[in-house]
């Protein structure tokens, strides 16, 4: 299993608890679990890399259980309970040198000294959808949830948010407008935070100014957006929704510059490579996808069997995944589907069917004239 799973460059995790590597460059996928023991409480609902080398994975699962996968050995190495089914699912996972960061939907964030049994506890308010690890300061977080707006912390100093986002102004009717961070993530060299909204918004925050609300606001499609994720460049953002929708937005602009396609069910999980214009999709129709950023093409395309909730890219492997864009790499699971609807025969739609009718009168017509020419013939020759 350790050979198999240093072959591995994308993660994913699956609602039957399964975790999946795909090897690009060998076009095969391999599952990592304990076959016998595979339930719903055991779904996989967050995936983080456990140090920056990228030699273990956190598996955070239903119930409450965080998992510590070894890719050089291939086995989990670790299990800890990090809390119940009653405090909801993991919104987040993240590591710091020397800590375990979770939180959950209830809202309770905790840090896990490594090596003791205590550990920090942080109210971060009810209905959290996500939390975020700043990658330029492992000790600040960032989460928002239902009626819960984006908040950043730092948690050497737990005791008061160092930002809280304030709702944007009424509507036009003077209502108020209801809050729904889904997704966030901080853009590189600066101190800004994007997020993604339950009612299909991307919104740009800048602590550093002296208003808490958006410096920038845009809106794509009509259906709650569910995930989001920066490409190398730092002047976009990806986004997915509950359609299977994922568009490419300008974060200087608020203008959307392209649509990704081939997506059948909801987005769960999306992540972009951290130097190469590539992007890794996954989601209930239990396709994980690479596409280009480039030219929108879907590079590879591969059926895993079970609904998907999260992917994890590597950011290594940069020669499998340039074979990948290649267009060199084919999966053989394709190759079986693309067989079984060959062999499916063609039902044809209602505007068909009128037309094949059309044709059957018509030849039935030019029957009858052909018949009626001959009884002539007949009569003339008598």
């Amino acid at each position: 299993m350790a050979n198999q799973s240093q072959l591995c460059s994308v993660w994913v995790g699956s609602e039957t608890g399964i975790l999946k590597g795909v090897s690009l460059s060998k076009k095969r996928t391999f599952n990592f679990c304990d076959m016998s023991s595979i339930s719903r409480e055991h779904g996989i609902c967050a995936l983080a890399w456990g140090d920056e080398n990228e030699s273990e994975v956190l598996v955070g699962c239903v119930n409450g259980t965080v998992k510590t996968f070894s890719i050089e050995k291939g086995i989990f190495i670790d299990s800890r309970s990090c809390g119940d089914f009653s405090q909801g699912q993991f919104t987040g996972i993240a590591v710091t040198p020397s800590s375990l960061i979770t939180c959950v939907e209830s809202g309770l964030l905790s840090v896990w000294t490594e090596g003791s049994t205590d550990k920090l506890e942080i109210n971060v308010g009810k209905g959290v959808c996500r939390m975020r690890q700043n990658p330029a300061r492992r000790n600040c977080v960032a989460t928002g949830g239902k009626e819960n707006p984006l908040k950043v912390w730092d948690l050497e100093r737990p005791d008061k948010a160092l930002f809280t986002a304030k709702n944007v102004a009424n509507d036009w009717l003077d209502l108020r407008v209801p809050v729904w961070v889904r997704d966030m993530a901080f853009i590189p060299d600066s101190e800004k935070i994007v997020t993604c909204t339950g009612y299909h918004q991307v919104r740009v925050y800048d602590p550093l100014t002296p208003q808490r609300r958006p410096v920038l606001e845009a809106e794509f499609g009509e259906y709650p957006l569910t995930a989001l994720s920066l490409p190398a460049g730092h002047d976009r953002v990806v986004v997915g929704n509950t359609h299977g929708q994922i568009a490419i937005l300008d974060l200087r602009k608020g203008l959307v510059r392209g649509c990704v396609k081939g997506l059948a069910g909801s987005v769960r999980g999306l992540e972009c490579h951290a130097s190469s214009p590539l992007l890794a999709s996954c989601g209930l129709d239990r396709f994980l996808r690479i596409h280009s950023l480039e030219d929108r093409s879907t590079r590879h395309k591969v059926y895993l069997k079970s609904q998907l909730n999260c992917v994890l890219l590597s950011s290594k492997d940069l020669e499998l995944l340039r074979e990948v864009d290649t267009g060199e790499v084919e999966d053989v699971n394709e190759k079986e589907i693309d067989e079984v609807w060959d062999v499916m025969e063609t039902v044809s739609e209602k505007g068909d069917k009128r037309a094949v009718l059309e044709e059957e009168e018509e030849d039935s017509e030019e029957t009858v004239e052909t018949k009626d020419k001959k009884k002539k013939r007949r009569k003339t020759k008598k």
